[in-house]
């Protein structure tokens, strides 16, 4: 499976309305409003290759069960309204599902109606 590669991440990402490509902890990132919606992982425990997304944990643990090949998270994350995803593993026409849904929680967070990003 030959998955998708960061450029097509922030080419995908840039399609959605507000969406810029920028950094958090110092590594590429695509915001919405200021407001982080994925990045490459910085801490250690996530794989390489890897790509951090924010979700809500409750999608989160329905997104662990379905597909735990493509999908993790790991202690380091618990915490946080995100999943960690495989992009070897992951498919293109997924990757727009998956950064739209990002946009609908980022921004859905920033008018109020998600919760916080740690707890």
């Amino acid at each position: 499976m030959a998955g998708v590669s960061l450029d097509a991440v922030w080419k995908a990402g840039a399609a959605l309305p507000g969406v810029v490509r920028s950094t958090a902890y110092g590594s590429p990132a695509l915001k919405v409003g200021g407001q982080l919606m994925a990045c490459v992982p910085t801490n250690k425990s996530a794989e390489p290759g890897s790509l951090m997304v924010r979700v809500d944990r409750n999608e989160r643990k329905a997104m662990l069960a379905e597909a735990p090949e493509l999908y993790y998270v790991t202690e380091h994350y618990l915490d946080y309204d995100a999943v960690l995803v495989r992009l070897e593993r992951l498919k293109t026409e997924l990757l727009h599902d998956l950064l739209a849904m990002a946009h609908r929680f980022v921004t859905r967070k920033g008018q109020g109606g998600a919760k916080s990003e740690r707890r």
